[in-house]
């Protein structure tokens, strides 16, 4: 049985693929983190964003995380989706789903999912301001 589904993709993603991935008789439990693009940051109007990722080494790293998730929680499975390219205000560039047999597995290694992806994988994003644009090598 495969527990874990990494994307990384320039197509939009799909909450309803990755909730239908981890979804699970056995599991009393899922939870999902949405990331969506804001149209601001730090009081600047944002137009848009531009992901760029080191696509081998992100979907390793991706990969290593949800093993890790599954190694240190008690998760059925997991689904990391992220997307790369332009994407404009209110467009999802990342999905993180669990299913657990109780919630408060689920809700962990969600938040140790997120957390991770956000310090070790290798994308970043340009945000587009009105004025300008800056490399940030975080996520949203």
């Amino acid at each position: 049985m495969n527990s874990i589904s990494i994307k990384l993709t320039s197509e939009k993603l799909s909450l309803q693929e990755c909730y239908d991935f981890v979804d699970d008789p056995t599991c009393g439990g899922i939870d999902v983190f949405v990331g969506t693009v804001r149209n601001q940051t730090q009081e600047k109007s944002v137009k848009l964003l531009d992901f760029s990722a080191y696509g081998p080494m992100a979907v390793k790293e991706m990969n290593s995380i949800a093993e890790r998730a599954l190694d240190k929680f008690e998760v059925h499975k997991i689904a990391i989706h992220h997307a790369e390219g332009v994407l404009q205000i209110g467009d999802i560039p990342v999905i993180i789903a669990v299913s657990a047999a109780h919630r408060a597995a689920a809700f962990e290694a969600c938040q140790f999912a997120i957390d991770s992806l956000k310090e070790t994988v290798p994308i970043w994003k340009k945000e587009h301001f009105e004025d300008g644009e800056v490399w940030v090598n975080a996520h949203p």
